[in-house]
């Protein structure tokens, strides 16, 4: 298992096929204000791959391309944050995808606590750590904790995923599921909008 860390794009697809783990990290949790320092990838293989962006250098023509392979499923915990913020710095609309969150919150109504941590201890008995998820991700340097926890985000998703579908079909809730996950590019959209704050499906 190791972890390969990127400056401004990948040096190729270095992905085995089939579905790969993506998730991001920023300078805070508003898409438009908050700039994309880092985004980590993993076919479940393995290895985890960071690639790092210096301030307004978004130009990752590789990772564009896997980003926005039509034929590559895209994993995500909380994916409607992933999809505005890699679109809004990187142009393309990372689909299709599955979302563990959205899948835990269908199938998990047993319990309100559906972070990563809580997911992947519950679904395949795995422990991670969190303690930095509020770090700084624009830093010069990154320290080997925060690539650690960032490459701990992508690493489990793959296990997570074959759980939570099982589970989703076992209570006949895949074809919901799916349709979350087709309008999730359009909530992300509404997020950049403006509207993150408003359900507009709301009467009043």
């Amino acid at each position: 298992m190791t972890i390969y860390f990127h400056e401004g794009d990948l040096p190729g697809d270095v992905f085995a096929p089939g579905p790969i783990a993506v998730d991001s990290e920023t300078m805070g949790l508003i898409p438009g204000r908050d700039r994309l320092c880092l985004v980590q990838l993993s076919d479940g293989q393995g290895d985890e791959h960071l690639v790092r962006f210096r301030q307004g250098q978004y130009d990752a023509p590789v990772l564009k391309r896997i980003l926005a392979d039509p034929q590559r499923i895209k994993l995500y915990h909380f994916a409607r944050f992933d999809l505005a913020v890699i679109e809004h710095y990187l142009g393309v609309m990372a689909t299709p995808l599955f979302c563990t969150k959205i899948a835990s919150k269908l199938v998990r109504t047993y319990t309100d606590r559906h972070g990563l941590k809580d997911v992947l201890r519950e679904t395949i008995g795995v422990d991670i750590s969190k303690a930095q998820q509020s770090s700084d991700w624009g830093a010069d340097e990154l320290t080997d904790a925060q690539k650690e926890y960032a490459a701990s985000d992508v690493r489990y998703l793959h296990r997570a995923h074959v759980v939570l579908a099982e589970r989703l079909a076992r209570e006949g809730r895949t074809e919901m599921a799916q349709a979350c996950f087709d309008f999730l590019p359009w909530r992300a959209r509404l997020d950049l909008g403006g509207w993150a704050e408003t359900d507009i499906f709301a009467h009043m």
